[in-house]
Parts: C-alpha cells; structure tokens; sequence
C-alpha cells in the first residue's frame, strides 16, 4: 500500500515524518483539518510493511506521545487524558490492523509457495510414472526377443527373422508413445488430435507383443465393452502394460492369464503369472532365459506407479503372491471415477 510519503519501502521514514508533522501541528495549536488522517495511514502503512517493530523503537514512540501529551497539557489543551488515551489506543488498533495484514500476505504467500512446490512434485512424479510404463515395458520386451533371436541364429536361423522384425516394431511402438509423451509434456495440443495415446482398445497389442516376445498369454473379455474416460482407460492399459512387463521380466516363458472384465460401474483387470510347475501344460519356458521356481517381481517404482495412478481414480490394486506359487496383479477402476487423474 502507498503512502503520501512514498513507496512502501520506507514506512519508517514516513511515519516519522508525519509523526512529526502532527505533533508540530498539535504545540501550535493549529485547527484540526482532514491533512491529519495522514497520520493514520502512516501508522496503518508502517504496521503493514514494517517485518518487525523493535521493542526499543516502541518505547520510544510511546515515551514521544507521551511527552506531546504533557507537553499540549502544560499549554493549556482543553483534551483531557482520557482522551489522549483513547487516541492512543486508536493508532494501537491501526497499528495492529497494519501487522494483521503484513501477516496474512507473508501466509499466503508461503501458502502460494508450498502449493507450486507440490504441484512440480506431482508433475514429475506423474512424468516419471508415464516415461516408466513407456520405456520399461517395451525395452524389456526388446531385451526378451533379442535375447531369443540370438539363441535362434545358431539353431534356427530362418526363424531368426521373425525376432528380428519383432524387435523392430517394439521399437517403433515405443518410439511412437514416447513422442506422443513428449507432445503432452510440450503442451502441444498434438496428442489431442493425433489418437496415438495408449488407450484400452489397444490392449490386444500388448498381449500379441508379449506372445511374439515368447511369453504365452491367454486373454480373455468379459461384458460389453463401454466408452470410458480416457484416465480409466490409460489406467486400465498401464495396468495390463506392468503385468505383462513383469512376466517378460521374472518369469519369462510361464504361462499367463489376463483376463478384462467390464461392468456398467467399473473395469477389472487382472494380470497371474502361474509357477513354473503350469509351464508345461500352457507353454515352454524360454530358451535364453531359464525359469525360475516360483514368480515374485520386486515391489518397484512400477507398482508403486501404478498404486497410485488408481488410487487417484478411486480404484483400487492388489499385487502379490498366489497360494500356487505364482504372481498376480489386479485393478478394479471406477468407470466414472470422482477425482481426476494426475
């Protein structure tokens, strides 16, 4: 707030200066005129942008208008004291008014401060989230089909091209999400209309990716297939995206399900890797990567994501053990949830 002295930075100088002013006015006697709200302002101006009045500086004060007071007293000032005590209570109440308002601009600013911190924080966990489901998932299944290609050379060489074109369009497919990322992250307005967003129409590409991968999976749909909002459908794919990603990963040739369930008030989505016990009856375990025992990715980054990324929908997602030995990742998601996604 400006003053008639001048800018805020010298609420001090100001208040003294018609301080002073007022008090001259006051030992000459001069009548009263609307110039003396001036020293309201001043003191309201000192309080509001002053960041702390000393303890010294307002003893000294209240010893100066003491002294005007004694000093209008002995020439004869009809004022009584009480008078000039209420006077002085007013410039009190003025200066705290003042201090109220320097405080809630300094808490709202913090206020201000905390919510920009936290919404960076949110930003980059949401683009570490994206640029996980993206690169981890494809690079894993590039890192699987390379892995078998090269076994093949040596043993099958004619069908050492199929894994090679395998690797290729994994290539392209993660070469494709990532610019639509980056269109997003540039605020473009190019994945708006581009439609190359992950979306749940796409899931069956994740599955034939897997099984070209050598990953045998066994999907199935249930219920009528409804639109729903993009952050449900993007949740249920990176679902889907992550199960599949850990097959590739810790149990590569085991058998798996993952069955898609749709109902008018939620998706369900549900990923099992079964032990290696299964691996006969559904499939053969890969031949560049022996299987294990038992089934049991590590609690990473990609499910703490994904937890997260549901429980902003209102859903809700389990991930652990099966009594058989295996792994199993399920997500139930509200088709119209009440919170945005991040």
């Amino acid at each position: 707030m400006r003053t008639p002295c001048g800018p805020p930075s010298s609420p001090r100088a100001c208040l003294t200066v018609v301080g002073g002013a007022f008090a001259l006015n006051q030992v000459l006697a001069y009548p009263p005129t609307f110039a003396s709200v001036g020293l309201y302002v001043a003191v309201y101006s000192a309080g509001a942008h002053l960041a702390r009045l000393r303890r010294s500086r307002a003893a000294l004060a209240t010893v100066g208008y003491a002294v005007l007071v004694a000093t209008l007293s002995g020439l004869g000032s009809p004022t009584r004291i009480p008078a000039f005590l209420a006077f002085y209570l007013v410039l009190v109440v003025i200066w705290m008014a003042g201090t109220g308002v320097r405080r809630w601009r300094a808490e709202e600013l913090e206020r201000r401060r905390l919510a920009a911190a936290v919404a960076r924080s949110d930003e980059r966990a949401r683009i570490a989230r994206e640029l996980h489901d993206v690169v981890t998932h494809h690079v894993t299944a590039m890192v699987v089909q390379a892995d078998a290609t090269q076994y093949l050379v040596s043993v099958r060489p004619d069908r050492a091209v199929d894994g090679l074109v395998a690797i290729s369009d994994t290539g392209r497919l993660a070469l494709t999400e990532l610019r639509h990322l980056l269109g997003v992250l540039e605020a473009t307005g190019e994945s708006a209309s581009s439609g190359r967003a992950p979306v749940l129409g796409r899931v069956g590409d994740l599955v034939e990716q897997a099984r070209r991968s050598g990953q045998p999976v066994e999907w199935s749909e249930e219920g009528r297939r409804r639109t729903v909002p993009d952050a449900v459908g993007l949740a249920a794919y990176r679902v889907m995206q992550e199960g599949l990603t850990n097959a590739l990963r810790h149990a590569p040739g085991r058998p798996t399900t993952v069955p898609l369930r749709h109902s008018p008030e939620h998706l369900e989505i549900e990923v099992t890797c079964y032990p290696a016990s299964s691996a006969a009856t559904s499939g053969t375990p890969s031949p560049a990567r022996p299987a294990a025992t038992a089934v049991s990715p590590p609690a990473g980054r990609g499910i703490a994501g994904l937890r997260e990324r549901v429980r902003l929908l209102d859903g809700d997602l389990e991930a652990g053990p099966t009594p058989e030995g295996g792994f199993r990742l399920r997500a139930v998601i509200p088709t119209i949830p009440t919170r945005s996604s991040p």
